[in-house]
């Protein structure tokens, strides 16, 4: 068994080439992709993500009864808008009802999607609460019936993935009752199953335990494809779990915001080529405009300053003085804020800096 401990030091051999990855039909290639962010993973910064060498994304998580009510008032048409540029892209679902639960996933299919990813995997407490997300882990039959309505609704041709953690504890009863699902979700002919190395209890404490996410691989063998996440802020960690767990791909959740270069960095290094250098500061700032940009196309114009500063602040981490620019970027209200802190911090082209893992992971557990 490997010791998660593991999952960060320096890999003995060299980095395998990537294998590239499909789901159902579709070809998504390089196999390291954005997981989906609630309340980060919009139309902006998927199609970032995709300029940056993110072969496919998936957006923030949806309910199934937002979703149905969805109108096309200015105020939310935005959570089905798809950007030409992202195709595939796929649409995550949650609810805790399944027959309302396949309605959503049809609204997911109309609107455009390529792939219908159900969340078994949220941790949040109201979510919990209301039986949905994670809750699911502790009530296979309701899961597999999920599944099932899901992919029967769906069209053969779009595939159909699960996002899952390891189970809702530690126990001997939650991890069968995770195997039953997943197993479940094969027999139904899913296409892949993400898996959190982290239970629904841990949230984000804690180590993400890598050593499970190679038992999940050996158990399906080639029946199903499984992504791991869980821990992936550098590129180097993303190959590591590869190599170290035989997974078929991993989603990078927290360690893509205001991160795009991730992407890019794993593709050098799997084909051989060294680590790129952070980007410059010059090069940060033509990405952050470039998002602002498509911020201000996607939501309406008041809002949209408001939206991009959490990104900003997750951008500021790239700077060299990385402290001082992100208590500016906090202070964002307008466009011109923006220009302001742009041109105090980043009019300078200097060299940037590799995101600190530690720091990274301390702000946001």
């Amino acid at each position: 068994m490997l010791d998660s401990s593991l999952s960060h030091s320096p890999p003995k051999s060299q980095n395998p080439s990537l294998k590239p990855l499909r789901s159902g039909n579709l070809e998504i290639g390089v196999p390291v992709v954005p997981a989906a962010l609630s309340g980060y993973s919009d139309l902006p910064m998927r199609v970032i993500a995709r300029r940056h060498g993110a072969t496919y994304g998936l957006c923030e998580v949806m309910l199934d009864q937002f979703l149905l009510a969805l109108s096309k008032r200015q105020k939310t048409k935005h959570f089905l808008d798809i950007h030409p540029e992202e195709h595939p892209v796929g649409g995550q679902l949650m609810g805790a009802e399944p027959e309302q639960f396949a309605s959503g996933a049809l609204k997911l299919v109309e609107a455009g999607f390529d792939i219908i990813d159900v969340n078994f995997g949220c941790p949040v407490k109201k979510v919990l609460g209301r039986c949905r997300g994670g809750f699911h882990l502790s009530q296979p039959d309701v899961a597999i019936e999920v599944l099932r309505r899901t992919r029967e609704i769906v069209p053969d041709e779009i595939p159909v993935t699960v996002k899952m953690r390891r189970g809702i504890d530690d126990s001997d009863e939650s991890r069968d009752k995770f195997f039953t699902i997943l197993d479940g979700a094969i027999e139904l002919g899913l296409a892949a199953a993400t898996i959190h190395g982290r239970t629904v209890e841990q949230r984000y404490i804690g180590p993400s335990r890598w050593s499970f996410l190679k038992e999940v691989k050996q158990h399906v063998g080639d029946r199903i494809n499984i992504l791991g996440s869980g821990d992936l802020f550098t590129a180097q960690d993303c190959l590591d779990m590869i190599e170290q767990t035989s997974v078929d791909g991993v989603t990078v959740a927290r360690g893509a915001i205001g991160n795009p270069w991730i992407f890019e960095q794993c593709l050098a290094l799997a084909t051989g080529n060294p680590l790129p250098e952070p980007p410059s500061l010059h090069r940060q700032a033509e990405v952050m405009r470039e998002h602002f940009a498509l911020c201000e196309s996607t939501y309406p114009e008041n809002r949209a300053p408001l939206l991009m500063r959490k990104f900003c602040i997750k951008y500021s981490q790239s700077h060299p003085d990385h402290e001082s620019v992100r208590l500016s970027m906090a202070r964002i209200r307008s466009r011109e804020d923006f220009e302001a802190v742009l041109s105090e911090h980043y009019s300078q082209d200097r060299a940037g800096t590799y995101i600190d893992r530690e720091i990274h992971k301390s702000q946001e557990e």
